[in-house]
């Protein structure tokens, strides 16, 4: 159920993206979905991967301090107030979200996923499949 994303600690300099990214490429490790934020000096970029466990080595490799944090990807109707209804959910369970990011996949029956970061990620997804939310398995969001 849950999903594991790579965070890659990467300098605030022209080029660091673009060797991440090539790297990943070099070992044949395809990117489901990523964000990036930034501070002055340093960013982390999160990314969902086809294969977690290769894509560690890889960056590790390339001298790339990468670590791995557990994440929910939730399915989410794309269409205005979607989000909005997932959030009354997640307010509704008192819930902290740290981080949160999105992608749509067509293919998915105009569902969005969204990848949350939540404070308590156990009763978070307690919460959420007992309002009927699907939570999107990792290896379904790998595959993709």
């Amino acid at each position: 159920m849950r999903v594991e994303q790579i965070s890659v600690f990467i300098e605030n300099q022209a080029g660091r993206l673009a060797e991440v990214t090539q790297c990943l490429a070099d070992g044949n490790i395809s990117i489901r979905a990523l964000s990036l934020a930034d501070t002055q000096d340093f960013g982390i970029l999160r990314l969902i991967v086809d294969d977690v466990n290769h894509a560690k080595v890889v960056l590790g490799d390339n001298n790339f301090t990468v670590g791995i944090t557990e994440v929910l990807a939730v399915e989410v109707p794309d269409r205005p107030g979607g989000l909005a209804a997932i959030l009354k959910i997640i307010d509704s369970g008192a819930l902290n979200v740290e981080y949160m990011y999105a992608f749509v996949d067509k293919n998915r029956d105009n569902n969005a996923i969204i990848i949350f970061r939540f404070e308590d990620i156990e009763a978070a997804a307690l919460c959420l499949q007992q309002h009927n939310v699907r939570i999107v398995p990792g290896a379904e969001l790998y595959a993709l």
